[in-house]
């Protein structure tokens, strides 16, 4: 039995790495997220062409290159480090196994081959107006007109949806939740939602008779599985980020000096950075082992996925901090980055469920 990353991963892990370092020397992260489309286009298809990062968890047959999630979920803590702004969890993940899970051979041959190359980003409106992501559909309504689909309501925290070239909807029907591809031409409106953490787009999606076309038939089990797949995802950009703050908050320990003396020299903080090493540690463990659960289709995923998320988001938010506090009076201004890694810890501790909520749903029904 092996705990740890393959040889492949990790190259796969560095390869990500190099290339995200060396286009931050010519666009930093702010400037990433406030392109036009939220994030930083020319690293996205350098990412997808010579890494093939969009294609990764899709079969070879839809143009994909025959890998599990779990290389997904590897590139994500590697992005999750740096905070590095890309749809691959929008479209990559949560829109992309949504017509896996759902979709007929047909569908996925006609849908997935563009986002395998990177060419298309996706995006999937499904929560609801309390930005609930429900296993038993959403706020969204389908009705048959004639041979047709229309679609009318609002879907909320749609990730990436405002520069989507694909929009997947979950849509409730007469005889249950449906996966549809919506019309983009007519009675469509996107409006962007304001969101605490820069580096995540989220906009609410409003269809007012929007044409639409069905992919694959009524959902069973596949929307809470498609749930506990993107919660897993989530928690490889917070061990991805936890690691990051810890490492910068090191770093800022061994070259500030008080007293003649660097910071990190002092025990106490010695004994606070250990506790931060335990967190980060801990956190990579239980989300490669819910990474895992969801890379083999294992039937305990969704409980993997609520331990990993309750766990993750408050040991992320514990070394963001923490990272604040160590840092000083230079964490809590604008130039430095310690207040995103902070905002990202919250944002994402609420993306698909907090861990308060993912502790209830773990009790006795």
């Amino acid at each position: 039995m092996h705990f740890g990353l393959s040889e492949e991963q990790e190259e796969l892990a560095g390869a990500v790495r190099t290339l995200v370092e060396r286009r931050a020397g010519q666009v930093d992260l702010r400037a990433a997220t406030q392109a036009a489309r939220g994030f930083d286009e020319a690293l996205w298809e350098t990412l997808c062409g010579q890494i093939g990062v969009a294609a990764l968890a899709i079969p070879e047959e839809y143009g994909g290159a025959g890998f599990s999630t779990f290389e997904t979920h590897v590139v994500l803590e590697t992005l999750g480090r740096t905070l590095t702004p890309t749809p691959l969890l929008g479209s990559g993940v949560l829109a992309t196994r949504a017509v896996l899970l759902a979709g007929t051979p047909d569908d996925c041959a006609r849908l997935l081959p563009p986002l395998a190359e990177g060419t298309h980003v996706a995006a999937l409106a499904w929560a609801d107006a309390s930005g609930q992501w429900r296993a038993d559909g959403s706020d969204v309504r389908a009705t048959a007109d004639g041979d047709s689909w229309r679609l009318d309501g609002a879907a909320t925290l749609v990730l990436d949806a405002h520069g989507a070239d694909l929009l997947m909807v979950v849509a409730a029907t007469e005889d249950g939740p449906r996966l549809f591809e919506a019309d983009l031409s007519a009675g469509v409106e996107r409006t962007a939602t304001p969101a605490l953490d820069l580096t995540l787009q989220l906009d609410t999606v409003t269809f007012d008779g929007a044409p639409a076309t069905p992919v694959g038939g009524v959902l069973t089990d596949e929307l809470a599985t498609l749930r506990a797949e993107a919660t897993v995802a989530v928690t490889a950009l917070q061990v991805g980020g936890a690691q990051g703050a810890l490492d910068r908050t090191v770093a800022h320990l061994k070259e500030r000096e008080q007293f003649g003396r660097p910071l990190g020299s002092f025990q106490a903080l010695k004994h606070r950075v250990a506790d931060l090493l335990v967190a980060v540690e801990t956190s990579r463990s239980i989300s490669w082992s819910a990474a895992w659960a969801a890379a083999q289709g294992d039937a305990d995923v969704v409980r993997q996925a609520a331990l990993a998320k309750a766990w993750c988001s408050e040991a992320f938010a514990e070394v963001a901090a923490e990272m604040v506090q160590l840092h000083g009076g230079i964490a809590i201004t604008w130039e430095h980055d310690a207040h995103l890694f902070f905002k990202r810890a919250h944002a994402t501790g609420e993306l698909f469920g907090s861990a308060r909520e993912h502790r209830r749903s773990l009790l006795p029904a």
